[in-house]
C-alpha cells in the first residue's frame, strides 16, 4: 500500500486491518486525505451514497435531526473508530441519517464505499474490525442516550463545561447552540441554565464563549461522573 500510495505510510497504525488490503484493491478504491479545520462538516448524506470515511486524526461529532427538528448529539469518533450508522445504512442500502462534524482539527481518508463494503464481505480482518468498532460504537450511543435521560440538564451541562476546560484554560469557545446539540436540549432551555450559572458566579460568558470561575461548584453540581480536561475548541 506504501510503495503506491506513500501519503497513507501511516495508516496501518490507525487501522491495522487495512494492511490486508492489496494495491490494486486501493486504487480501486481511489483514496484521498483531507483535513478539514474546527466546525467544519465532513460527511453527509450525499457523501456517503459515495464514500466512506475514516478519522485519521482528531475528533468528530455525529448529529442526527430529531423527530421534533431539533439537532442532537448521537456519538463521537476518534482516530482508528469507524461510523457504526456509515456501515450499517451502507450494508442495507438506506440513507445516512447523520452529519459528521469536526469538533478538533481532523484529518479524514475517504474511499469509494463500494470498495469499502467490498473489503467487509472479502477480508476477515476488515470485517472483524469493523463489527467490533459496531458494537463499541453502539455502547458509545446507548451511554450518551442514558446518560440524557438519568441526568438533570444542569448536571449535564456542568459536566460538559469542565470537559471542555481546565483550571488552567478556564475559556471554552462555544455557543449555546452548541451546547444544545451537545446535551440534546433547546437552546433556550440552556440559556435559561447557564443564566443562573452566571447569576451564582459559577462563570462568566459571552457571546461565543463561557469561561468557568469556580470549578468547585460546578463539580459539586456534577459529584463523581465527571472526568476534567477533554479541551475541545470549537
Amino acid at each position: 500500500m506504501t510503495n503506491v500510495f506513500p501519503e497513507l505510510h501511516n495508516l496501518s497504525d490507525t487501522y491495522p486491518c487495512f494492511q490486508t488490503i492489496p494495491d490494486n484493491e486501493w486504487a480501486a478504491a481511489k483514496p484521498r486525505l483531507r483535513t478539514f479545520s474546527v466546525k467544519s462538516t465532513l460527511f453527509r448524506k450525499e457523501d456517503a451514497a459515495e464514500y466512506a470515511l475514516f478519522i485519521i486524526a482528531g475528533t468528530v461529532q455525529i448529529t442526527n435531526v430529531t423527530e421534533g427538528g431539533r439537532e442532537a448529539l448521537s456519538n463521537r469518533l476518534s482516530a482508528g473508530d469507524i461510523c457504526a450508522i456509515m456501515v450499517l445504512s451502507g450494508l442495507s442500502e438506506r440513507e445516512y441519517p447523520g452529519t459528521i462534524t469536526a469538533e478538533t482539527e481532523v484529518t479524514a481518508l475517504f474511499v469509494a464505499k463500494s470498495s469499502f463494503l467490498r473489503w467487509i464481505q472479502m477480508y476477515a480482518p476488515i470485517r472483524n474490525a469493523v463489527f467490533s468498532n459496531i458494537l463499541d460504537g453502539l455502547i458509545r450511543m446507548g451511554s450518551i442516550l442514558s446518560s440524557k435521560v438519568a441526568q438533570p440538564l444542569d448536571s449535564r451541562l456542568a459536566e460538559t463545561l469542565l470537559r471542555l476546560t481546565l483550571e488552567q484554560q478556564p475559556t471554552v469557545q462555544i455557543t449555546h447552540q452548541q451546547l444544545a446539540v451537545e446535551l440534546g436540549s433547546a437552546r433556550e432551555v440552556v440559556s435559561r441554565v447557564l443564566s443562573r450559572m452566571q447569576k451564582k458566579s459559577w462563570i462568566d460568558m459571552g457571546r461565543g464563549w463561557i469561561s468557568v470561575r469556580q470549578r468547585g461548584a460546578l463539580m459539586e453540581l456534577v459529584g463523581d461522573q465527571v472526568t476534567e480536561g477533554k479541551n475541545i475548541s470549537w
